[in-house]
């Protein structure tokens, strides 16, 4: 099939949040496993517009418009995403609405790696599940494996790096999985 091509997201607009860190590591073992890796800056999804069918009749706006060239180039996605009173960010959930629509479906075929990061210690777990179903029902085929990172402020170095060796290897795991679905 060629190079993989993943198109990268986080879930938090946070400047140096957690998952932004988590999906940084995960980004470059990607890139060291020989996938090119697109990262959405984060502010990508808070400077969308809600989704309103009234606008798309109109026309994607060009964020939107964007962002589904970007997807539709993609072979494969990351996401990192915390969660919010236990489900999925807004600005996530928002950014999946406006590229699953249209006539063109972007996300069958397309394999999906799932992490998150939260300072609790869930790391995630509640809110994977709905995101795993929102793809799901796109068409997008997503890896049965995940990595949760509870207590994510213990989990960095100051560098960005993790702490625990275990971590790292969790990552290059999930990552492995996804670039060799990619590779077919």
């Amino acid at each position: 099939m060629g190079t993989p091509h993943i198109l990268a997201l986080c879930g938090s607009v946070r400047a140096g949040g957690f998952n932004k860190k988590l999906l940084d590591l995960a980004v470059a073992e990607a890139r060291a496993q020989g996938a090119e890796v697109d990262v959405v800056d984060p502010q990508v999804l808070a400077q969308l517009p809600i989704y309103d069918q009234d606008v798309e009749v109109k026309g994607w706006p060009p964020l939107v418009k964007e962002l589904r060239e970007r997807l539709a180039r993609a072979n494969g996605l990351l996401i990192a995403s915390p969660e919010y009173n236990s489900s999925i960010p807004g600005g996530l959930k928002n950014a999946l609405d406006w590229v699953s629509r249209g006539p063109e479906r972007l996300f069958p075929e397309k394999w999906a790696a799932l992490m998150g990061a939260s300072p609790g210690f869930f790391g995630t777990a509640r809110m994977q599940p709905h995101l795993r179903q929102v793809l799901s029902s796109t068409g997008a085929h997503v890896l049965p494996s995940q990595v949760h990172l509870p207590r994510a402020a213990e989990a960095f170095n100051t560098d960005g790096s993790f702490k625990d060796e275990a971590r790292r290897k969790e990552v290059a795991a999930l990552v492995s999985s996804l670039v060799s679905k990619l590779k077919g």
